[in-house]
């Protein structure tokens, strides 16, 4: 059972700064809450099973799903269809999370979503209030209905069998590219996190795989043959004409504007999602996915990417290498304590000519002097801003800075860069 006592709340009286506050509590439950899709079920159901109500794309996978859904989502909305996104995590706000034709909900809309899910949860006999990740999935699939979306794209939270997204019978499902990440809760092995990713798959419903180890592969593979789906295959696509640059790929006569080599495997699997629903995929063209790879600013060049897991920092690494060598490289790193952090520092720290360990406000964040031990070099700074300006204080506009690690870092450097323009980041952009 839960430890907090949420039945007293009166939620007619939130605004939205409290719904996400309380939304916020809710998300340290997760260690005490039951895994399951018993909650998520029973709240749906008491909303009329919302999430019945429009096609549906289901993507997982371990990195590129967020992308994925993206180009996935641009070219449906390219097509004309009114269309849903729901992702995770935000970087910025947790309106972020949910949106509609490519723009996120407005906070009056995220406000009474929460409302009428919360008032409904408090109404069922559940053995715990749903947690952040349900409450926010049900608040999503109910807006859609509301807001008349025809086709949403869903990404999955976290795994896959027990994931609170995964109460959906979609049109296709999508599984990108399978590594190591989150092995607390989905296994320590490939093969046994590719056996949670695979829990999407469902009777009926064609899939699209993107390249994978060949122990991931083996394991989706036998998953599609016990359910007797029809799987379309990423490494079977001719790939042709490619061209990458600093800021996207094109290939087929196709563009994407998603930076990073590994893009091009998260579009050949969007593509094919595409044509599976039976929509032109040259609307990927109009995908955006911000902070990842995300260049915020010339002169020196300024790039966001949350490479929070060891197969993202080689991306990162791969990307570097490629576009930015010989020029002198800032990195402004910081983690939180749940993720590889050992396994990342040896990828990243030796590409950086300068290291600034820093952490992003919250507790599970690593101490920036933690940082510097592991590292054997660098400076250390408080928070993003102190990072920044000492940076500042150094940086030539032939340098290149990157910040990466946590996403939550990102969501700092992208709300600094938004709302400081004026003042922080104009001292780098000169």
């Amino acid at each position: 059972m839960c430890s907090l006592d949420y039945s007293t709340v009166e939620t007619c009286h939130l605004d939205y700064p409290d719904s996400v506050n309380f939304l916020y509590a809710l998300g340290n439950e997760i260690k005490t809450a039951k895994l399951g899709l018993e909650r998520i079920r029973a709240v749906l159901k008491a909303l009329g099973d919302p999430q019945n109500a429009y096609r549906t794309v289901h993507v997982a996978g371990t990195n590129g799903k967020g992308s994925t859904c993206a180009m996935v989502e641009a070219g449906l909305r390219a097509a004309g269809v009114r269309t849903g996104l729901f992702t995770s995590p935000h970087l910025i706000e947790p309106v972020e999370r949910i949106q509609i034709d490519g723009i996120p909900v407005t906070k009056e809309q995220f406000r009474r979503a929460f409302e009428v899910v919360h008032e409904t949860s408090e109404k069922l006999d559940l053995d715990c209030h749903p947690t952040y990740f349900e409450t926010v999935t049900a608040m999503g699939f109910w807006l859609f209905r509301e807001l008349g979306v025809e086709t949403a794209v869903i990404e999955t939270g976290l795994g896959g069998r027990l994931d609170a997204t995964n109460v959906i019978v979609p049109a296709v499902t999508a599984i990108t590219a399978i590594d190591f990440d989150h092995e607390a809760y989905l296994g320590h092995t490939i093969e046994a996190i590719a056996g949670e990713k695979a829990g999407i798959l469902k009777p009926g419903v064609p899939a699209v795989f993107a390249k994978q180890r060949p122990e991931a592969e083996s394991v989706l593979e036998e998953r599609a043959r016990e359910l007797g789906i029809r799987v379309i295959r990423a490494a079977d696509f001719e790939i042709r004409d490619l061209e990458i640059d600093a800021r996207g790929c094109s290939f087929n006569g196709l563009r994407c504007p998603l930076a990073g080599e590994h893009q091009v495997d998260n579009a050949v699997t969007a593509v094919l999602v595409l044509w599976e629903l039976g929509v032109p995929a040259d609307g990927i063209a109009e995908a955006r996915w911000p902070g990842r790879l995300e260049c915020v600013a010339p002169n020196p060049d300024v790039i966001l990417d949350g490479a929070h897991n060891p197969a993202g920092a080689r991306a990162l690494r791969r990307y570097l290498e490629r576009f930015y060598a010989g020029k002198k490289l800032w990195m402004i790193y910081g983690a939180m304590r749940d993720k590889s952090v050992e396994e990342i520092a040896e990828v990243l720290f030796p590409l950086a000519d300068e290291l600034v360990l820093t952490a992003p406000e919250g507790s599970r964040a690593v101490r920036p002097e933690a940082l510097r031990e592991l590292a054997g070099k660098g400076w250390t700074a408080e928070n993003f801003s102190a990072a920044m300006e000492l940076v500042n204080s150094e940086v030539s506009a032939d340098d290149v800075v990157v910040v990466t690690g946590s996403l939550f870092l990102i969501g700092e450097a992208r709300l600094a860069y938004s709302s400081c323009r004026g003042q922080l980041w104009d001292a780098v952009v000169r």
